[in-house]
């Protein structure tokens, strides 16, 4: 449909401006979005879903997690498995062309192709 993909096009302009001005603000922090799975059912929606994050911090230490709980993530079309590595090094190789690294998280394992077929 054409006025949703005129839509989709702004937003990502607005969220290349947002994205510029934060660098500029705080360029030692990433810009990151956190959104819950769209078929997820168990885990709650993030109060927030926006956070600015040090290059140096794991993946791992972004995350809190109970030893009993499992999240399952995904980073543009990819299970996040590797929680050692950095978010910079994460942010590097993952971001959006926005400007945003977009983490999609579930209570459980995401099949990748239906998560394509969704965006």
């Amino acid at each position: 449909d054409r006025a949703r993909g005129r839509e989709r096009l702004r937003r990502g302009f607005e969220e290349k401006d947002e994205v510029c001005t934060i660098r500029s603000k705080f360029p030692n922090k990433l810009p990151v979005i956190v959104e819950r799975y769209l078929r997820e059912k168990k885990l709650p929606l993030l109060d927030k879903t926006k956070f600015l994050v040090p290059h140096e911090l794991t993946f791992g230490q972004f995350l809190t997690l109970e030893a009993s709980q499992a999240l399952y993530l995904l980073i543009s079309g990819k299970n996040m498995s590797c929680l050692s590595a950095s978010m910079g090094e994460v942010y590097s190789q993952f971001r959006d062309p926005d400007g945003f690294l977009y983490i999609t998280y579930a209570s459980q394992d995401i099949d990748v192709t239906s998560q394509a077929a969704q965006s």
